[in-house]
Order: structure tokens, then sequence, then C-alpha cells
């Protein structure tokens, strides 16, 4: 029996590694997001001061601990044979959960999964306890082995957590951004020196009094004087960082607008670390603590009660700085941490671009509502002010793309550091387990809301958007809740078999997922990926975008040869991916397209012809994209149907034809790649023989039909793949006498200067 334990003590030492790991890839966006929108310093000052505040966080949360105690449930009820149950799966549905949600790219409370796995273990095993026994406990006797009126406390300040950071974020944002304006650098120094002081002294006052009292390390006089004294250090602050903010600029010409953003990441990444580290190891340490009064007591596992866990017990200080060091290792290798921030960031972005997310019924009426609310107020106000503050939101006109400018600007991102640093802090120095995924991301679309980033071009992507994460934060809860009371349940009848199975389970799937998303990033890296020109006069476009042009010519290659192979053979799994294929290279066509807004915008006034070709070739490459995938939509859709494999003579048919076709492709691909463009003219004078060659295949297959063909499908299918066929080489043929026609190797291709692009 002992020997059980202490295998579910080394399987949770394993499962809080693990945690933190995927725990961290999702957090990451809690205090990167803002610093990486903003572009205020580089990516490696970003980490480097992020991970100095993870270190120094993760070293004060020792008093957090006491929420995995007994926070959720009444640790006198169970047994300890019970709580280890408990305990086991919560972790084990804890790294489950959240690894779905990083592999989704989808910021996800951390804090909420391990209330609600508490929640829903505790309440399985109570279930038992109480049906299984002679007792004659009922169900309303389940209130006893629940701590109530805190799990009531946690769960409504997580959910308040969503209104107040929203409606602060926006308020904030709104007054900062009045007063400042987008053009903030032009401001007196006063100005900059004041906002300054106010944002370090929130920062500081809120993260030395709120987040750090607790820490082992903090002397117990200073501890006194902050909390006798908060008015005296919060006024003296405010006067010695305006002061020194004044300085800065005054005499040394100091970004303070960044300095703000690198000392608000350090903040929130202490308050992160400081709150959220009990989301990982918390669990684990109570078992730990639990094994040692077991272990010492004499007693079977049966018949010990775990009053001790009511005790307050400190956190080891090593324990807590190993566990800040593997966040700290996370932050900086987890790729799957880099796709959690990008999806927070994109919602906040100020520009339009590429929008992740489809409108749905409900973001468009939230919308339309919203539009309609806003206009009744504004017409209320006076028309002075309305003037006045519309000034203050004019932005900047920017000549780059959305892909390339920040996010948002240096003031957004100083206030959503502040804000949220200051809310966690606070939740920290009560001991109430805020979510600060919930806070940071509520924080940032306040700010944005506010700051007019959702205009009408982008208002119903964007809320849906933040509807589909907060659905998500929904589902994290149910999930989490049903997940660990069915693990508990496994575990309680399973024992040691079960242990065992469910790890080799967590094992494999995590495993599976690492593979998986690690090769996806491989092929994302080794694809061929399409680049937007940015050239000024014609010839410089084409040879920018003669890279371009033989990357989609061998990728279209790839997708037509798949597209008959599947049909040869009949293989399902090649026609899918095919089809994936050809999606992703349709969506980046449209991000080119896209771009033209931007790129009309850097073009010099005589080189206006530039965008006539640009726009031109876009066309053409959309008109071979959508050939391919009709091509491979209708080949994926007849083997998916099970319909009547064709015959022999046309698969050999359409093989000659893919042949064929594979020659024009590397010939294209080749005169591309070299800027060979004197050789287009060879490639279009075959272009008569590539027309009567398809032009064959379609004459055949009528003499077939009328002759012998006796399938509709078959008919249908291969008619369409032949038409399709023939509409593709047009494209091809049109691009190609674009850029035959268009060329002229005497001119040197003329480019933007580096430093107006």
């Amino acid at each position: 029996m002992d020997n059980l334990y202490i295998y579910m003590l080394a399987a949770l030492a394993f499962l809080a590694i693990a945690d933190l790991v995927v725990g961290v890839s999702n957090d990451a966006v809690n205090f990167l997001n803002s610093a990486i929108g903003s572009k205020a310093v580089s990516f490696k000052t970003i980490m480097i001061v992020a991970s100095i505040g993870v270190a120094v966080g993760a070293m004060t949360s020792s008093g957090m601990m006491e929420v995995a105690r007994k926070g959720i449930f009444n640790p006198g009820e169970f047994m300890f044979d019970e709580i280890m149950i408990i305990f086991m799966a919560v972790m084990i549905t804890d790294i489950l959960l959240l690894d779905f949600f990083n592999t989704l790219g989808l910021p996800t409370s951390t804090t909420v999964s391990i209330v609600f796995e508490l929640l829903g273990a505790s309440v399985a095993v109570a279930l038992i306890k109480i049906y299984s026994s002679d007792s004659g406990q009922t169900i309303t006797d389940l209130t006893n082995y629940i701590n109530n009126s805190k799990a009531i406390e946690i769960i409504l300040g997580i959910l308040l957590s969503v209104v107040v950071a929203f409606t602060i974020g926006a308020l904030v944002q709104y007054v900062s951004r009045i007063l400042l304006s987008f053009k903030f650098e032009e401001k007196p120094i006063f100005y900059s020196a004041v906002f300054s002081g106010i944002a370090v002294t929130s920062i500081m006052y809120f993260i030395i009094v709120k987040g750090l009292k607790n820490a082992t390390f903090m002397p117990p006089s200073v501890k006194e004087f902050l909390n006798t004294n908060p008015i005296g250090f919060v006024i003296i602050s405010f006067l010695v960082f305006t002061i020194l903010s004044y300085l800065a600029v005054k005499l040394f010409n100091a970004k303070i607008y960044a300095i703000i953003i690198v000392v608000g990441t350090f903040a929130l990444a202490v308050a992160f670390a400081g709150n959220d580290l009990v989301n990982f190891i918390g669990v684990p340490i109570a078992a730990y603590n639990s094994y040692e009064v077991w272990s010492i007591s004499g007693v079977n596992p049966s018949d010990l009660a775990m009053v001790s866990l009511s005790e307050p017990v400190q956190t080891q200080p090593y324990l807590l700085l190993i566990a800040g060091l593997i966040m700290v290792l996370t932050l900086w290798f987890s790729s799957k941490a880099k796709a959690v921030v990008k999806t927070s960031v994109d919602l906040a972005r100020q520009d339009e671009g590429k929008e992740r997310f489809k409108p749905n019924f409900l973001s468009r009426n939230i919308v339309r509502l919203t539009i309609g609310l806003s206009n009744s107020v504004n017409s209320l106000l006076p028309a002075s002010y309305r003037q006045w503050t519309d000034k203050q939101f004019i932005k900047p006109v920017a000549k780059v793309s959305p892909q390339e400018a920040p996010a948002f600007d240096l003031v957004r991102a100083a206030v959503n550091l502040m804000v949220a640093s200051v809310l966690i802090s606070i939740a920290t120095g009560m001991k109430l387990p805020l979510s600060t995924t919930y806070v940071t991301f509520m924080v940032t679309m306040g700010t944005s809301l506010a700051d007019r980033a959702w205009g009408t071009e982008s208002a119903v992507y964007r809320v849906a958007g933040v509807l589909n994460v907060i659905g998500g934060w929904f589902f994290t809860a149910f999930s989490a809740f049903v997940a660990a009371s069915i693990m508990a349940v496994i575990l309680y009848y399973g024992k040691g078999y079960a242990l065992t199975a469910l790890i080799v389970l967590a094992i494999v799937l995590l495993t599976k997922n690492y593979l998986s998303h690690r090769k996806s990033n491989k092929v994302l890296k080794e694809e061929d990926q399409l680049q937007k020109s940015e050239s000024s006069s014609t010839q410089g476009v084409i040879h920018e975008s003669a890279a371009t042009i033989g990357k989609v010519v061998k990728r279209g290659n790839r997708i037509y040869t798949s597209a008959i192979n599947g049909l040869a053979t009949q293989n399902l799994a090649v026609l899918k991916k095919n089809k994936k294929q050809i999606q992703k290279l349709s969506d980046e066509i449209d991000e080119l397209r896209d771009n033209i807004f931007y790129f009309i915008k850097n073009l010099e006034e005589p080189s206006l012809s530039a965008s006539a070709f640009y726009i031109n070739i876009l066309g053409y490459l959309q008109d071979i994209t959508q050939s391919l995938e009709y091509i491979s939509k209708v080949s994926h859709k007849h083997i998916n149907n099970n319909h009547k494999k064709l015959k022999f003579s046309q698969i050999k048919e359409l093989k000659d034809l893919d042949e064929q076709l594979e020659q024009l492709f590397i010939a294209t691909e080749s005169a591309f790649e070299s800027r060979s463009f004197a050789e287009i003219g060879g490639i279009l004078n075959n272009k008569a023989s590539m027309f009567n060659l398809v032009k064959d295949k379609i004459q055949k297959q009528v003499e077939r039909t009328r002759n012998e063909e006796s399938s509709p499908k078959n008919t249908t299918l291969y008619f369409g793949l032949l038409l399709e066929t023939k509409d593709l080489l047009t494209g091809i043929m049109n691009l190609l006498e674009e850029y035959f026609n268009s060329h002229d190797s005497s001119v040197e291709p003329a480019k933007i200067p580096p430093s107006e692009a």
C-alpha cells in the first residue's frame, strides 16, 4: 500500500512539471501581449524582463497554496486515500485540458481549470461516500464536503473580474487617450512625466504592498511600514517617479513610454507567477503535505481524516524557485505560447488586417445595438466636445501593412499593463485566485474598444473572436468539472491499475500533441510562404513578385498531381490533405489581395502603373487557385461518396495530362525562380499545343459518353476536371503573358528606400 502512494507522489511530481509547461504556454499571453503588440522593445528584452518577473513572482506565492488545500473542499471530511484520488484526478485533467486549448491557440484560464477540477473531483468522491456509506446521508449532505462560502467567493470573483477588467480598462484608456491623443510624443514633457508617475506608482504600490507582502524574503519592518503608511508611500512614490521621468526625458531623451511598458511587463509577470503558481504546483504540494502527515500517523489510509490540510503551511522556497525556473524555460522554448499570444494581439490590434474569427448572429446584433446606442449618446453630447474628442482619436496614417506595424501604440500598451497588474495584485493580496487570463484579456479588449480600434470594418470579427474566447472559458469550467469527476470515479474504483492507465494515456496524448504541433510548425516553416511586394515601380514588382509566382506554381503542381493520384488510387487521406493544402494556398493569395491598399499607398506618383500590374497578377493567381480548389474539392467528394472508380482509359488520360502540365509547371517555376523572364516566351510557344491536348481529351470523353459510358457521376467528374484544367491553363498563360509583355530588361527595378518602408 505504501508503494502505491509513493508512485502517486512520483506521478504528481511529473504531472506538476508537465502542468507548469502547458499552463505557462497558455498564460504567457497574460503578460507578453502588450509588450509584443506594441513593439516597444525587442522580443529578447521582453523575454528577459518577463523571465526575471516570473522568477520573482514565484517566490511570493506561498500564501496562495492554501487554495488547493482548503479553498474548494473541506479536507476534514475526506480520508487520506480519498484526498490522493482527488489530487490525481485534478492534475491529470488539468494538463490534458490546457494542452487541448494550447493546441487550438486559445487563451483559457488556469485558475478556472484548477478551481472547477477540484470542485468536480471532490463532488464525485463525496457522492461516492454518501451513497456507499451506511450513515444515512443524502444528497443534501454534500454541502458538508464542499467549502461553499470560499468556493462561491472564488467563482464570483472570477466571473466578476470579466466585467470589472473590461470596464476599468475601457475607462482608463478613454481618459488616457483624451488627454494624450495618438500624438502623445508631441505633447509637452510634463504630460509624459505625470502619466509615467501615475503608471509606475500604481504598478509599484500594488506589486510591493499587495503582491509581495506575503513573500518570505520581505523584511517584517518593511511590511509594517507599508501597511501603516500606504497613503504616504503613494504620494512620495508619485512625486519621485514623476520627477525622475521628467529628468530622464529632459536630460537623456529617454523613451518614457517604453520604460513604462518594460516595468509593467515585469510587474505583470510577478503578479502572474505570484497568483497562478498555485494552479500548477499547489495540488502536488498539498498531496506531499498529506503524505507526510499520513506516513508518521501509523493509521490506515482510509481511516485518517485530513484535518491537517486546514492548517496554514509555508511552502519551501526552493520548491517555488524550481517551479519558477521551469516557467521561465517554458517561456523561452514554447511555440504554443506564441500561438496563444498571437490570438490576443490580433483581436486587440488598432488597424484592420486578416481576421481569424468569422462573424455570427450574436456578434452582428451586438455591434448593431452598440452602434445605435453610441449614436444616441453622441446626440446628447455637445457638438464642441464631440469635435474635440474626435481630434484626439485621429490616428496617424500608416504607410505599412498591419503585419509590419505595431498592433497598438505605447499608450495603450502601458494602460493594459498598468490596469491588469493592479487588479491581479489586489486579488493576490486578498488571497483570491483571480483569473489572470480573464483580467488581462478583458482589459486588452476594453482598451481596444475605448481606443476605437473596433471600427465598422472589423467590429463584427473582433466581437465574434471575444465571444469565442469567452465561450471557451465557460467550456473550460464545464469540461473541467465533468472530466475531473470522471477521472476521480475511475481512480476510486480502479486504484493502481487505473492510475497506471491514465498516466500512460496522458503521456501518449501529450506526446502526440507535441509531435503534431512540432510537425505543423516545421511544415509551416518549410512551406513556400508567399511574400507581398513592396517595390515602387513596375519592374521592381516584376522582380519581387517572381519568387511568389514560382512558389505558387510549385505548390500548384504538387496539388494537381496529388488530386490525380488520389483519384487513381482512391486514396481518401491524400485527397483530404490536398483540400487543406489548396485552402491554405487560397488563404495566402487572399492575404496578398488584402494588402493591395497598403501597396498602393507606398507607390510614388510616376509609378502607378505598377499597381495595375500587381492587381492583374493577383487576379490571375486567384484564378489558378480557384481552379485547383475545384479540382481538389470534386475529387475528394467523388471518392468520399464512394462513387464508381474512373475507368482505366480516363485515369490514363488524366495521368498523361498531368505529365504535360508538370513539365509546364517545372519550366515556369524555373523561369521565375531564376528571374529568366526571356524563357517565358518559349513556354508561351507551347500554349496552343497544351490547349489542344485538353480539347482532345474532352472530345474523346464525348465519344465515350455517347457510345459506352454508363456512369453519370463519372462523366460529370471527368468533364469537370478537364474543363477546370482548361481554366487552370488559361490562368497560367494569362499570367505568363502579363509578365512577358511588362518586363523590360533595360530598366533597373526601383524600390522604396528602407527608411521609408
